[in-house]
This record gives C-alpha cells, structure tokens and sequence, in this order.
C-alpha cells in the first residue's frame, strides 16, 4: 500500500518561508517522479514542482525562483523549499507520486499552508 504523509504546513507572514516534506512507503522512490501540487477550494488542482527520478525539475510559472523541489531517495522523501511567500500560495499543498511501473498516481493528504501577516 502506497502511503504520502505530508509534514510542513502552518502559517507564515508574507515573505517568509516554509519547507514542506513527504515521505513515501510503499513505492519504489529511486524511480517514481515526485511532485507538488495545490488546490483551492472550488479550483482545480494546480501543478506547483515536480521531480523526476533522474532529477529533472519542472515549475509552475507563478512560483519559478521562489520555489525549490528536492528529493532525498535515501530518506523516500521530497521536499519543497518555499521562499517569498505570498497571500495568494495560501491553500492546501499534496504530495504527488507517479509509479511508472504501473502508470499510477498517488496523493498525500494534504497539508494547509497560509499565508497572512
């Protein structure tokens, strides 16, 4: 059974910064492609970073430069740096793995992020 369990969320001023993690079981981590994404209630959910298994990154446009994913395949987890951060990255962030194995995607949870002074 494949299991995402997020860690990081909270409440920081505009500007400030926070580091989500997820940590992965049930997967082969070295090869699945990792990834973040967010979702608002009432929109669909939005690509924020993704990591391939080789390292290959690629970002939303609405956080390039301010964000940074990373994975640790020693710890199964990945990580997302977040810098600057604004009102408006204020919403509930999952976790994401894609098996290529079986062509199947996982989520995490989810974990709240707000953003307000």
């Amino acid at each position: 059974q494949v299991q995402l369990v997020e860690s990081g969320g909270g409440l920081v001023q505009p500007g400030g910064s926070l580091r989500l993690g997820c940590a992965a079981s049930g997967i082969i981590f070295s090869i699945a492609t990792m990834g973040w994404y967010r979702q608002t209630l009432g929109k669909r959910r939005e690509l924020v970073a993704t990591i391939a298994d080789g390292g290959n990154t690629k970002y939303a446009e609405s956080i390039q430069g301010r964000f940074t994913i990373s994975r640790d395949n020693a710890k199964n987890t990945v990580y997302l740096q977040m810098n600057g951060l604004k009102p408006e990255d204020t919403t509930v962030y999952f976790c994401y793995a894609h098996d290529p194995r079986v062509l199947r995607d996982y989520w995490g949870q989810g974990t709240q992020v707000t953003v307000s002074s």
